[in-house]
């Protein structure tokens, strides 16, 4: 590539790499994910257990991912570090299941869960609008099309308009909304604790569930399900200003803010409803709310909601346009798509085909199908990722490491060895969506073969 093309900027300081990883991680998944892990597990007690162990799992990972980003802070993220560590073959994989299936899918779950919220105002966009006859919906069933989904995926077409102009532009956006999602989730902590209509016995209560390890598992699925992102500000890399020292001040610091931030918020939960109230309930936060100001209170959850899914989209847009871009830059995907705008210094046709077929993905299935879909097609690839930290250590001693991972080797070695039960886990559990995840994946190699051999020698990444 000439050297006279236009490149992305670096526009980004640390407050908006912090609020790519707090912004993105925290979207819908607070507010809906209880029910399914009170579901699961059956009593508040194993809920917090849960939401530890998915929040230590993913400090692990952002630990080990601060040593790779530092050392290697180009656009891409995994795509970069598998693509060093394994070869480009690994790398195009991790590129193709974020484009099809991981990245894709996450933006249209989490368009999902905002039409879910929107919905509390508009119940009628709920409705059934259509039906594909088949066995392409949820279950293998018909395939509903809802007037809220149309919606989603017009939320997500501007989103990908507002990135087009300039990553400065984008990065703002996300360090606002992020604010503002914070402060509008920890006055929903202070309400629910401090209304005095919550019951302490509220905690030690129960319902019949799966439990075991299964029901763990299904659980913590759901967890890592509301964890996710935590590695996305890791995708813009080449955009942040000393990455050295920001992009592990980001990771570490963004995943330990999120962690208290849910388990505060899990706590005002259970406070206020009782275990089988949560397991009822689709919009938890909102039922809590509903408890204490009525249907004001409800509506006000709604609103915050749809904020923090706002900028869990924006940041999710932003973050993951970039890896389609690196691929393409490297030969490995559609040349247009490595395409930089020369005055908006952004990767605009990889944010446009992002958004376009996560917008079409929206179409495919409800909430849980969705995150099953994601949970799975990523976590292969992170543990991937995690383990990569051991083989460049070995592979290439000599590259600066400005950070290096607290606890090596132990801590990668654990985030890989609960990632593998994990996934496991979610493959006995959903093995329809989890085959879905893979196939997509596995149907990127004939590509991968078909663009190295267009490479010239000289161009290729080692």
């Amino acid at each position: 590539m000439s050297d006279n093309r236009p490149t992305l900027a670096r526009d980004l300081g640390v407050w908006a790499a912090i609020a790519i990883v707090v912004g993105t991680v925290i979207g819908s998944g607070i507010f809906l994910v209880p029910k399914t892990m009170i579901s699961r597990v059956g009593s508040p007690e194993m809920v917090f257990a849960v939401w530890v162990a998915g929040g230590l799992l993913s400090l692990f990972g952002a630990l080990t991912y601060a040593e790779l980003a530092a050392a290697l802070p180009e656009a891409g993220g995994e795509y970069v570090y598998l693509s060093a560590a394994y070869g480009p073959f690994w790398g195009f994989l991790y590129g193709w299941a974020q484009m099809w299936v991981a990245k894709s899918a996450s933006i249209a779950t989490l368009a999902t869960g905002f039409f879910y919220y929107l919905a509390n105002f508009r119940p009628e966009l709920d409705q059934v609008v259509a039906v594909i006859p088949g066995n392409l919906g949820p279950g293998g069933g018909p395939l509903e099309i809802r007037s809220g989904q149309i919606l989603a995926m017009v939320v997500i077409v501007l989103l990908a308009w507002l990135n087009y102009y300039g990553v400065k532009i984008g990065g703002g956006v996300q360090v606002a909304i992020t604010a503002v999602k914070v402060a509008a989730i920890l006055a929903i902590v202070v309400v629910g604790l401090g209304s005095g209509v919550g019951k302490a016995a509220n905690f030690s209560a129960a319902l019949p569930a799966s439990g075991g390890f299964s029901g763990f598992f299904a659980a913590l699925v759901a967890a890592l399900w509301a964890y996710d992102g935590w590695n996305n500000v890791s995708m813009v890399s080449s955009e942040i200003r000393r990455p050295s020292r920001n992009l592990p001040i980001a990771l570490i610091g963004g995943i330990l803010l999120v962690i208290v931030i849910y388990l505060l918020t899990n706590l005002a939960y259970f406070y206020v409803l009782s275990p089988a109230e949560v397991a009822g309930s689709d919009r938890v936060a909102a039922e809590m709310m509903r408890h204490i100001l009525g249907s004001s209170g409800a509506g006000a959850v709604s609103l915050a909601a749809m904020i923090s899914i706002f900028a869990a989209l924006n940041g999710s847009i932003l973050s993951g346009s970039r890896v389609p871009y690196a691929m393409a830059r490297d030969g490995l995907f559609f040349r247009k798509v490595a395409f930089v705008h020369p005055i908006y210094r952004t990767p605009g046709v990889s944010i446009l085909a992002v958004s376009g077929w996560a917008a079409l993905l929206v179409l495919s299935g409800r909430y849980e199908q969705l995150y099953t879909l994601v949970v799975f097609a990523s976590w292969i690839l992170y543990a991937m990722t995690a383990a990569s930290v051991i083989v460049l250590r070995r592979k290439r001693p000599e590259l600066a490491r400005p950070y290096r991972v607290i606890g090596y080797p132990v801590v990668p070695l654990l985030f890989v060895l609960v990632a593998t039960v994990l996934l496991g886990s979610t493959f006995v559990e959903s093995p329809r969506e989890s085959l879905l995840g893979l196939g997509l994946t596995v149907a990127g190699i004939p590509f991968y073969f078909y663009w190295k051999r267009r490479i010239p020698a000289s161009d290729a990444r080692a």
